[in-house]
């Protein structure tokens, strides 16, 4: 640092090293600016439902399930409750049968720690490691959080891929918990807004409205975080595992974890966990290798005493496990290898939620895993309009089947002759699950048909098959529609598909027909209710629980505005509320000029915030509304003047 005076002009100059200064983004926002937002009261929902008739039995089935969010903004806290329900009758000649439950699987609150870079959470939780596997606990966690970093420097959240062979209901759960639901027209499907706080296994259930089912097991390992250098990052927790019923299961126990980026491009990273009669302990390192693509190395040790009334005659289990992931991107050929983990565990290894099972259930589960590796691959060629997708996992298991799992995707945008912008793909697909394979292709051929398309889509899945044509299109306000008739081993069959996003809920539709075998309908409904001192609104959903903004357009109803996504409009309370609004991220909001009423104007049609994680946000834009007219004054001296009122 130096400086320089002028003293001629009254200047002092000061050259201040880049090195010394706060980092800064175009895009982001310091803490400085951050905003908790207002007190308020949320409430979000994702509801499903399904219709069913089988043609040969003549059974009637319905299935509605749900889960969503309940909470309260107090300051910067977040109080939230989940919860998820279900319903399922099935009516037929020989009995009646209904299956109800609902549940709070979670109570929880959490608030920003700014000046630590951290999210502070009390109550109900899973355990959120890179490290050991997650679990349910109550009790308190301090996580550096890096929704809080600039976007540049932050992670990523898992994603799922898979193909439904009709209109399908997906199910992503975790140890029995319902994480994410949807439904999804028929073909290749993708799910990238998972919530990243979950870390093992998930279990994925594809419900086709036909009644067949796919599951698959997505792991969720990526490659650690490489700490920038000097910098630390950390997990800490402390409190009592526990069931689903709320019910603790073991005494008290701890854990910490943390990744230091000693140099640049080299981490190293480790933790431990432990309760009176479980303890492990992890170390590992990872190393940016520059042209050669980045790797992490770690072993974790775990000491488990079973006591003897768990059925295991107070025997000490030990052993080790050891991981190592592989990142490379090939920018000269516009790809990405990720060797997204190989994992070995001894027999005697026991990770924190396994010996949680056993206290449970009193005997180890089935599928002590031995061997996991997870491989996925991407291939861009940008000149033949071409791009590849491939991933490939397996487990095997030390007491049960192996099983492994594979998604192969090839799409290709081309022209033909005078046809511009035609898009083929091939899927291959295969998940494993307790032994039962289920191997599939997936063809399709699209065609541009003025702003709509039409579609050629064949579906192969061991001994059945399905060929469709189908007609696809979307209007102005942003609703799609997928109709398709073809033919399948039972006969002809038909289905659609249709989307909208209301400004009070998003709705998705869908039916199926199948020739002598079943008919169909599901409903979709993805939403939320926000209400605050400054008022309230319906609003469509988003992810559950997550940050919105609340804007006040003085009581004028049906002002279009929006955020990032589709436009929604203000009430009869000229309120609105925009969900898809992000954390610590500045977010802007306008009104659209083009479509205010038309007897509305508006001074000032833009406004900018930045919020902390799960806050209701507050922004008022100046809109007047009544009749216009023009005036015109005449002077004493005959001469005139024109003047606008509204």
């Amino acid at each position: 640092m130096d400086f320089q005076a002028d003293l001629g002009h009254s200047t002092l100059l000061v050259n201040l090293p880049q090195a010394y200064m706060e980092y800064s983004d175009v895009d982001w926002d310091p803490p400085a600016r951050w905003d908790n937002g207002i007190p308020g009261i949320i409430l979000d929902y994702n509801i499903n439902n399904q219709l069913r008739h089988d043609q040969e039995s003549g059974s009637e089935e319905q299935s509605i399930s749900g889960n969503g969010t309940l909470g309260a903004n107090l300051g910067a806290w977040r109080l939230r409750a989940d919860w998820q329900a279900s319903y399922d009758h099935r009516d037929d000649d020989e009995n009646t049968s209904t299956l109800h439950d609902q549940s709070w699987s979670r109570y929880y609150a959490y608030r920003a720690l700014p000046t630590l870079g951290a999210k502070l959470t009390l109550g109900e939780s899973y355990l959120q490691s890179d490290v050991f596997d997650s679990f349910n606990y109550i009790g308190a966690s301090v996580i550096s959080d890096d929704q809080m970093l600039p976007p540049k420097l932050r992670g990523y959240a898992p994603e799922i891929v898979g193909i439904a062979r009709s209109n399908a209901k997906v199910k992503v759960s975790w140890q029995g918990r319902v994480l994410y639901e949807t439904q999804v027209p028929a073909g290749p499907f993708r799910i990238q807004d998972l919530n990243q706080s979950v870390s093992g296994t998930l279990h994925v259930t594809v419900e086709e409205q036909n009644g067949q089912t796919q599951e698959f097991d997505v792991n969720t390992a990526s490659v650690p975080f490489l700490t920038r250098p000097g910098m630390v990052r950390y997990k800490l927790a402390l409190g009592r595992p526990q069931d689903w019923d709320h019910h603790p299961i073991t005494g008290t126990f701890a854990s910490a974890e943390a990744s230091w980026g000693v140099t640049n491009g080299w981490s190293l990273y480790g933790g431990a966990i432990g309760e009176s009669n479980y303890q492990a302990v992890a170390l590992g390192s990872g190393k940016d290798l520059g042209v050669v693509g980045a790797v992490a190395v770690d072993i974790t040790h775990s000491i488990a005493h079973m006591p003897q009334d768990d059925g295991f005659d107070g025997e000490t289990l030990q052993g080790n496990s050891y991981r190592i992931s592989y990142s490379r991107d090939f920018d000269e050929i516009d790809s990405r290898l990720t060797f997204a983990g190989y994992r070995f565990s001894e027999k005697n290894f026991m990770s924190m939620s396994d010996y949680l099972d056993a206290k449970t259930y009193h005997h180890l589960n089935a599928g002590h895993e031995k061997e996991r590796y997870t491989v996925t691959y991407n291939q861009n060629f940008r000149e033949q309009g071409m791009s590849a997708y491939f991933s490939y996992s397996r487990s095997t298991f030390w007491d049960s089947p192996d099983q492994s799992n594979y998604n192969l995707s090839l799409s290709w945008y081309f022209d033909l002759g005078s046809i511009k912008n035609l898009s083929a793909s091939l899927n291959g697909y295969r998940s494993e699950y307790n032994g039962d394979k289920d191997d599939g292709v997936y063809i399709s051929l699209s065609v541009p048909w003025g702003n709509d398309s039409i579609s050629y889509n064949g579906t192969f899945n061991g001994s059945q098959h399905r060929n469709q044509l189908g007609y696809s299109g979307h209007s102005q306000n942003g609703d799609n529609w997928q109709l398709h008739v073809g033919q399948d081993e039972q006969g002809a069959q038909a289905d659609g598909y249709y989307s909208h996003q209301g400004a009070l809920t998003d709705i998705d539709l869908s039916a199926d027909y199948e020739e002598g075998s079943y008919r169909s309908l599901g409903m979709s409904l993805r939403g939320g209710m926000t209400l605050t001192t400054q008022g309230g609104a319906l609003h469509r959903g988003s992810l559950a629980g997550s940050t919105r903004l609340l804007v006040d357009t003085d009581g004028i109803a049906d002002v279009p505005v929006s955020g990032n996504g589709s436009p929604t409009s203000t009430n009869i309370f000229g309120k609105a509320v925009i969900a898809d609004v992000g954390s610590y991220s500045r977010s802007l909001a306008r009104i659209d000029l083009n479509k205010l009423p038309e007897k509305a104007e508006a001074t000032k049609s833009v406004v900018q915030i930045t919020l902390t994680e799960g806050a209701i946000g507050y922004r008022h834009f100046d809109v007047v509304s009544g009749e216009k007219m023009m005036a015109v004054f005449r002077l004493a001296d005959g001469s005139e003047k024109r003047a606008p009122a509204a």
